[in-house]
Order: structure tokens, then sequence, then C-alpha cells
């Protein structure tokens, strides 16, 4: 796998970042009196702060290599024709007894796909450049704006502050990055995307440690990491992540979202895109999915923001081959934290019947020592933990856990 070179700062990454001209997000400007990254070998690309201001961040395109052979070759048939047919389709999953598919025969994929991604560094790396970098990936219903959401709900500055670091990226399908074909938009390849750009800031000799951190989806991804390339990360955090990840899982997205096709969804903003690209239709749909069952454990005007930003989900992901599983060879720490009221994965009840965050450890990491894990449950918090008023407390609990492991 390869992706093309990119200096940053002057500080030895290499990742070529193409011109953008849109984003999914404001994006703040430099501050007077601070020093802006130096941009040789980029193309236009745009430099800013994150959403808190702690971080000094360049963001555009990259070009990365995707390969994997275990993505499914999925027939035209699954992406819908029109919104009858999907909403037909999510239905005939749950119908007790019902016929058994055939697994679809594996196929390879190798292609060179444009990412978007931002690597945000603190304002003074210059002085104390970071040897630590975050890698972040974000969930089904979000783009990478979910780490960097708003003002006080900006994981990244959090991060930053520890002088780490943070990369995050559009997954494929998402945000900046190709709308491809969406029945080749799957877990297995999406591994590999994340996979290879994991690689590039390994290799690079500046990073000499990478934290991987996801969120849903994104948890399933990092864990699947951990679980085909347990050597690849130096550290893991789960977050919106249980191991109940069958029908109740796919029940809370599937009747909680109530997934539309994205250009009947918003016709304006997802114009142009194929049936099999889909998101959730309603404010509504994005509360049920995301947000802590607990009155006034939330803004409504970061709600509002969430469902005007939402991101998609390709017919190639909903019918998917799975990735990750026991992670018998991965040693390192491991933290997984969920909002206590998660609905996907939890039916709004983390702590039933037993900490769903704290059972991670027991069913998929046999191999990482008591020593090297820790779960946390945010109280009044759902599934999308950086939606609500106890964001900052649920990334100070993953910072604490990170420092006391050296990072």
């Amino acid at each position: 796998m390869r992706i093309s070179p990119f200096i940053y700062a002057g500080l030895g990454s290499t990742m070529h970042l193409a011109t953008i001209n849109e984003t999914t997000s404001p994006i703040p400007a430099i501050p007077a009196g601070i020093e802006a990254p130096n941009t040789s070998g980029f193309r236009n690309p745009t430099v800013h702060t994150s959403g808190g201001g702690a971080a000094i961040c360049a963001s555009g395109l990259i070009t990365v290599n995707g390969t994997t052979t275990h993505n499914f070759k999925l027939p035209q048939s699954l992406i819908p024709a029109n919104q009858t047919l999907l909403t037909s389709s999510i239905l005939s999953v749950f119908v007790p007894g019902g016929a058994s598919k055939p697994t679809p025969p594996f196929d390879t994929i190798s292609e060179d796909f444009t990412i978007g991604a931002s690597l945000c560094m603190p304002s003074n790396a210059t002085q104390h450049p970071p040897n630590t970098v975050e890698f972040l990936t974000h969930g089904t219903g979000f783009d990478r704006y979910y780490w960097d959401f708003a003002p006080g709900y900006s994981y990244v500055d959090t991060a930053i502050a520890s002088n780490h670091a943070v990369f995050f990226y559009d997954r494929l399908g998402n945000g900046l990055s190709d709308h491809a074909d969406p029945l080749i938009v799957q877990a297995p390849l999406q591994l590999e995307l994340a996979h290879a750009m994991i690689n590039m800031l390994r290799n690079d000799h500046k990073f000499k440690k990478v934290i991987g951190v996801g969120h849903s989806f994104g948890s399933i991804l990092t864990q699947g990491l951990n679980w085909a390339y347990p050597d690849l990360l130096d550290a893991s955090v789960l977050t919106g992540y249980g191991v109940n990840t069958t029908t109740i899982a796919t029940l809370g997205f599937d009747f909680g979202s109530n997934p539309t096709i994205a250009s009947i969804a918003d016709s304006e903003r997802f114009a142009g895109l194929s049936n099999g690209y889909t998101c959730s239709e309603s404010v509504r749909g994005t509360q049920l999915d995301y947000l802590s069952s607990t009155p006034d454990s939330f803004d409504p005007a970061i709600l509002a923001q969430a469902f005007a930003q939402r991101g998609l989900q390709s017919a190639g992901e909903m019918a998917s081959a799975p990735v990750g599983g026991v992670a018998k060879n991965y040693t390192k720490p491991l933290f997984v934290i969920n909002g206590e009221q998660d609905f996907p994965f939890c039916l709004g009840n983390c702590s039933y019947p037993q900490d769903q965050a704290a059972a991670v450890r027991e069913a998929m990491y046999p191999a990482v020592k008591a020593s090297g894990f820790g779960s946390y449950l945010v109280p009044n918090a759902g599934h999308g933990l950086n939606l609500h008023y106890s964001a900052q407390q649920a990334y100070e609990v993953i910072q604490t856990f990170l420092s006391k492991h050296g990072f």
C-alpha cells in the first residue's frame, strides 16, 4: 500500500495534500502571533486552528492506495431503485425464519482513493515537537469533524493539550473523501485504507508512537486492526463499542435512524449520489441513535448541528464482510469508554446485564493484562459521546488513561 508524500510544518511527516475548495465544518483562522505550519509541498492547502483554538492544523486531500482481498463481490441489486425497496430490504433482515442468503464470493480491490484529512499539531510544536500521534476514525453518521465538532466539544483540543499530534480523516464515502461505488465501500477496504495511513504516520520517522482511537464503526475498524495487525498500534481507545455487534446493534441503527436514500433525504447536499448511499432521515433519528435518554444531557443546538452535518453509510458497509475478532496477539494498552445510555450497542443501558465496556477485554482481548486495560461508562451520555455536555469529561478520562501508560 502506498500513500503520496507530504511535508507538514517542517517536521518530516510525509503526505501530499491537494487543493480543497470546501469544508464540512467551519474552519477558524490562525490568530495573530501564532506561526503557521510550513506549507512546503502543498498545493493551496488550508491552514487553520482547531475548534477550540488549541491546535494548528493543515487540512486537505491525500491519495491513499487501498488493497484488500476480503471485500465481498456484491450484486448491483443491493442498490435500491427507490426508498420503498430500501425500507423493505431492511425489514426483511428481521423476519424470523427468513431464508438465509448465501455468502457472496470474495473480491479483490486495489485502487487509489482521495481521502479528506487533517493533521493538527500543538501551537508550540516547533519548540516541543510531539512524538505521539493519535489516529482518529469516525463512525457511521459522521465525518472527520466528529472529533473537532465545536468549541468545548473537540477531542482534538484535549489530545493536543497532552502534546499529541492528531490525524483525523473522512472515511471513504464521507465528507471530502471519494464517494466511490457504494458496493465496494466495505469494512475490509476501510480497514486497509486505515492501515495504509497509519503506516505513513509510523514510517515517516517523526511520530514514534501511534494511538488508534475510534468511535462506533470507527472502533470496529480499530479493533479489526488490533486483530489483523496486533503490533501496528501502541495503544487503542474504543468509544461507542461493545461485544454485542449483531442483531441488537443492527436494530438500533436500522430502526433508530430510519436509513433513507441520501439524495432523497437531502437533495441539495447529496445531489447526484448513488442510491447506495443512505443517511438518517430526521433529526429525531439522529437523536435516537446518538443521544442520551436523560433530559438536559445535551444542547439542542449540538443535535441540530449533528443532523445538518450527518454522514453517510454505503450499501457495501451494510452488507460487508465482518472485520475483527478475538485479538489474541494484541498486548498493548486498551481503553474502552461508552456512554452509559448507548442505544445501538446497549439498548440504552450499558450497565446491564454487566458493564458492557469492561466486558470487552475478556471477550476480545485475552492477551491484554488487567494492568493495561481500562474502561469507563460516562453518566448521562449516549452513543455519540462527543455530542453531550459530558464530552470534556470523557476526553479527560481517556487522556488520563493514556498518560498513565506513558503517552
